[in-house]
């Protein structure tokens, strides 16, 4: 399952983070979010030791969505050593983040 951060731990867990990240932007009165929310928990459990998956409620982090203009939800934001790398905004097949994760950690 996909760990869930606030405002507080975006540094620590994303901005210092060496390697490769990903957050998903979500609320949990958006269908697609929960929908796409299933899949990144998948992918959290499936792709632990390549990457770290991370879920940011953006009703309450609005510090945090407002710094990465997160303005359509579920937005993923896609991060190499805290700097941001890649954005998907939508419900995204498995399928797909799936070949972003492999060409990421490919290009390293």
């Amino acid at each position: 399952m996909a760990k869930e951060i606030g405002d507080n731990d975006f540094k620590s867990e994303i901005e210092d983070y060496k390697g490769l990240a990903l957050v998903d932007f979500w609320a949990p009165w958006c269908g697609p979010c929960r929908e796409m929310g299933l899949i990144i928990n998948e992918l959290a459990e499936e792709y632990s030791a390549k990457i770290k998956i991370i879920k940011l409620n953006v009703d309450e982090s609005q510090e945090i969505a407002s710094k990465f203009a997160v303005m359509s939800i579920p937005t993923l934001i896609f991060f190499r050593d805290g700097k941001e790398i890649l954005r998907k905004i939508g419900l995204q097949a498995k399928e797909e983040i799936i070949k972003i994760i492999e060409k990421e950690k490919a290009d390293k």
